[in-house]
Order: structure tokens, then C-alpha cells, then sequence
């Protein structure tokens, strides 16, 4: 090539570099009333939290669309939402919530202690799939509705965790006269509307005009795209696709991000745990030696440093080192390949173990399970991973189809779905259930401290799941975006204090 083509070539290249950055800028400055923002994950089976499991829904209709009593920010606190405020009895097994006046679900119909009862007696109905049905409102004794403006919840045993519990997305109010459809079109009390869902790409939402503060609420309309493949998200944000992520997954991308100035990066916390979920049902995955095999055999610095560049931390419990509370157990199962052997060998386990891991899209997943994959490889346990989309592991693995799987829990205080014998993974542990029946009865502190600690020593010793880390939440967007929701308390994005900061 001569030297005056290449010279034309990078005058090229960058007139093209300064006309993207323009284009850019000036798509970031158009667009002020608008947000389109990348997730990882699209909702399944639908839109209603109080019936699906998936934390996706959350992501996408939690404070949006729906809302519930109480309001959890994103630095874990709490606050009244639906509910002004609220009283607790001095035996903490009564909360008494005065309603906020003159609101109006987005149907028309009215929002009172009716609306309430209708949704919590949905919750605890039989044959209710609402993923707190054990751990809250089977605990709700009786419901009661004095007046319109008034909820008394009377509990089985004392809860101190209630006012959080009414800020969770499976306790959000829904209008009896639109409950039904709520999976397909949401209708709630927040600041949107639902507006369309174009399956496998984006769910838009738009401003709702008859909102109890609407005139407050800057963006008007917002698109949530589902990326989950970490390229494609690292090109949507270059091209100016999309706004931002606010849980983004391309980490090995992230110092490209922390050094364009077209961007903002924020790290924060969140509640997950991640990790390898065992078929507690399955033989010889019965067995607790080959369990605690499996977690010898896994290398959770490896792992963190090969799939999250270090933006995570170990655990060793189904607990997130920010639970009040937490115990740091991750010394019980250091890596150590040869007590792994050991223990297949003490199991009467024949190797190679052959076994099949579920992976879904996330990359914490697909990377991550080639990782443990190459690990438990060598200490004789021979995994075929197989790659499943969400919808296929949320219908499959979720039932219970599946020897091991890598997944993220993100809710926060979900440790009461080990008490839960039907649960996936298949734990049965009276002694484990005895423990959590006795900490949700207990109302001195001190008791309760030292429960929650045996719970998860319980669940370390019984090694139920591989536990293996809890991530850092990384949010990426374009400069002059503000609000987004550094860190995950609970799986949510709180659109309404969103907004583009005003140009110089």
C-alpha cells in the first residue's frame, strides 16, 4: 500500500472516530426525555413478580409499574411508599399500615385496604406460586381491613423484617379488577405504563400522566433491551444503542469504559449469591461426602478472577456478606483437590463421575461453567455442560430437571427456601427447618444472632449448594445519565429518579 493511501486511510479513520463521537454526544444531548437501558436477562414467563420466580420481572415492573407498601432504596433502607406509615405491637407480631390517600391504580380503580387484602390473600392462597409465600405470608395469621385507609397484618410469629419484606417485589399491590392479566399487562400505581413487549429484544414503558407525582418524573419513555451476550453489550453501548447497563457483564471490558470520557462507571454491592446448585435428589448427589467434594474441588478465587476480574467476593453460606448477620464460612471447604478425591473415594464413588451441568445465558454461567467444569475435571468428576436460554432453565432446571447448574439468587433473605422441601435443588433437613422455625419465633436479639448464625453453619456443614461468590455490581452509562441504581439491595431499577443532567 503507498504511503499516500495510508495516509488517506487514517484521515478516514479518524474523520469517522470524530463524527461517531459527535454523533454520539449529540444522541446523548437529543435525547433528554427518552432512556433505553441494556439487561442481561428478559422476563419469564411473564410480567407478574407475585407469581414467577425470576428476579428479571423485578428488574424491569418493580416501582415502575407496581409498587408495594414500603420502598427499599438502593443503600438497603427502607421507607413508606403505599403505605404513609406504620406501627409495630411491642410483641412484634402485629403491623399496623395507614394508607396513602387518593391514589389510583392505572386502571381507574381505586387503591385501599381492599386492594391490600386482595393481593396478600392471593399471596397465601393454596396453590399460590409467589416465591415468599413460605417465608412471609404464610406467616400472616390474619389480615384485616378496618377502614379503607387501614391494614392490620397480624403474624404467626414475630417478623422484625416485615417492613423490607413489604418492599419486595412479590409484595407488590395489584387491582383486583386487573390482577388476572398481570403476566401479560401489568397495571399498577407507579410512575409507567406498560406499553409494549417485543418478545426476545425490549419491553417499553411510558410515563403515566395520572401518576400521584408525575410532574416530578423527568423521563418519558423507557426501553429495556435484552443483552446478554457480553460483546454484543460492549457494542450497544459503543454505538450508542443503548443509555446504559446498569448490571453490566463484559467485566473484561470495563477498564475501555473507566477510561472513555463519553462514560461513567460505578461499582457497588449487591445481595446475590452465586452459585452451583446441586440436585440434592439425585444419586449419588445425595450423599453429602460427594457434595463436599464438589465444593473442595472448586477454586472460588479462580473463578471470581476468570469470570468477574476480581469484582467479587467469596462466601461459603447461602448469605451475602452485606445480611446483618453474616458469618464468613468460606474457610469449612477451602480448594483442596486432593480431600475432593478423598471424599468420591470414602463415597464408594467410581470415577469419572459422569454429570451434566444446566448453564443459562449470563455469563457468571457459561464462562463460569467451563471453569468449574476444568476444575472438577480433575478430581474425577466428568461434567458435559449443556447451554439452555432462560425461559428452557426457569421451565426445566427450575422444576428440578438437573444434576448441577450456575446460577445467581439475587434476592435478598432468601434463605427460607431451604425450609422449602419442593424447592429445586431438593433439600430435606428437619434439623435445618427446626433452626429457621426457631429464629423466625425468637424476639431477643441475642437468640436471633446466634439462629441466624446456625442457619448458615446448617447449610455450609450440610454443603446443600457449592457456594461460591457474591458479586459487585458495575453500572455503565453515558456521561450526564443520572439515578441509576449502583448497587442491588433487591433486583430493581427505580426509573422514576432517573434523568439526563441539563446541558452547560
Amino acid at each position: 500500500m503507498s504511503l499516500q493511501r495510508r495516509t488517506l486511510n487514517l484521515l478516514l479513520a479518524g474523520t469517522l472516530a470524530v463524527v461517531g463521537a459527535s454523533a454520539f454526544d449529540a444522541q446523548a444531548q437529543a435525547r433528554k426525555d427518552s432512556l433505553v437501558l441494556g439487561m442481561v436477562l428478559e422476563p419469564s414467563p411473564g410480567l407478574d413478580p407475585t407469581t414467577g420466580a425470576a428476579a428479571a420481572i423485578g428488574a424491569i415492573v418493580h416501582y415502575n409499574i407496581l409498587e408495594g407498601l414500603t420502598k427499599i432504596n438502593v443503600d438497603g433502607s427502607v421507607t413508606p411508599l403505599l403505605a404513609e406509615s406504620w406501627s409495630i405491637e411491642p410483641d412484634g407480631k402485629s403491623y399496623t399500615f395507614k394508607l396513602r390517600k387518593g391514589i389510583k391504580f392505572q386502571d381507574g380503580e381505586p387503591f385501599d385496604a381492599a386492594a391490600v387484602k386482595f393481593s396478600f390473600e392471593r399471596a397465601k392462597a393454596d396453590g399460590s406460586t409467589n416465591k415468599a409465600k413460605k417465608a412471609v405470608f404464610d406467616n400472616i395469621s390474619s389480615i384485616a381491613a378496618p377502614d379503607p385507609h387501614t391494614v392490620i397484618l397480624t403474624l404467626n410469629n414475630a417478623d422484625g423484617t416485615m417492613p423490607f419484606r413489604m418492599g419486595e417485589n412479590t409484595a407488590v399491590i395489584l387491582s383486583p379488577k386487573s390482577a388476572a392479566t398481570t403476566a401479560t399487562k401489568p397495571v399498577g400505581t407507579g410512575p409507567y405504563t406498560f406499553d409494549s413487549w417485543q418478545k426476545g429484544q425490549s419491553i417499553t414503558l411510558l410515563k403515566w400522566p395520572g401518576y400521584r407525582n408525575a410532574a416530578a418524573i423527568p423521563i418519558q419513555k423507557v426501553t429495556f433491551r435484552f443483552i446478554n451476550d457480553p460483546s454484543a453489550q460492549v457494542a450497544a453501548l459503543l454505538a450508542g444503542d443503548i443509555d446504559g447497563m446498569p448490571r453490566f457483564g463484559a467485566l473484561q471490558s470495563l477498564k475501555q469504559f473507566q477510561g472513555d470520557k463519553r462514560f461513567t462507571v460505578e461499582i457497588g454491592d449487591t445481595a446475590g449469591k452465586g452459585i452451583m446448585t446441586i440436585n440434592n435428589r439425585v444419586k449419588p448427589l445425595d450423599d453429602v461426602r460427594v457434595r463436599r467434594a464438589l465444593m473442595h474441588a472448586i477454586d472460588r478465587k479462580a473463578f471470581i478472577d476468570g469470570v468477574y476480574e476480581g469484582l467479587a467476593k467469596p462466601i461459603g453460606s447461602h448469605f451475602a456478606p452485606t445480611d446483618t448477620g453474616y458469618v464468613d464460612l468460606t474457610n469449612v471447604y477451602p480448594y483442596d483437590p486432593v480431600k475432593a478425591r478423598n471424599l468420591l473415594k470414602e463415597a464408594g464413588v467410581a470415577t469419572p463421575l459422569k454429570l451434566t451441568m444446566t448453564l443459562p445465558p449470563p455469563q457468571y454461567a457459561r464462562k463460569g461453567g467451563e471453569i468449574v467444569a476444568a476444575q472438577l475435571a480433575k478430581v474425577g468428576v466428568e461434567v458435559k455442560t449443556e447451554n439452555v436460554e432462560w425461559a428452557q432453565w426457569l421451565s426445566g432446571t427450575f422444576k428440578g430437571n438437573f444434576d448441577l447448574t450456575i446460577v445467581m439468587h439475587a434476592e435478598p433473605l432468601d434463605y427460607m427456601q431451604y425450609a422449602n422441601t419442593s424447592y429445586y435443588w431438593g433439600y430435606d433437613s428437619k434439623a435445618f427447618r427446626d433452626i429457621a422455625a426457631k429464629y423466625a419465633e425468637a424476639s431477643n436479639p441475642k437468640e436471633r444472632s446466634k439462629l441466624f448464625a446456625d442457619m448458615q453453619k446448617k447449610l455450609t456443614e450440610d454443603a446443600v449448594n457449592a457456594f461460591i461468590f457474591n458479586p459487585a455490581q458495575v453500572a455503565v452509562a453515558k456521561k450526564g445519565l443520572k439515578g441509576l441504581w449502583a448497587s442491588s439491595p433487591i433486583e430493581a431499577n427505580d426509573i422514576a429518579a432517573v434523568s439526563w443532567a441539563t446541558a452547560p
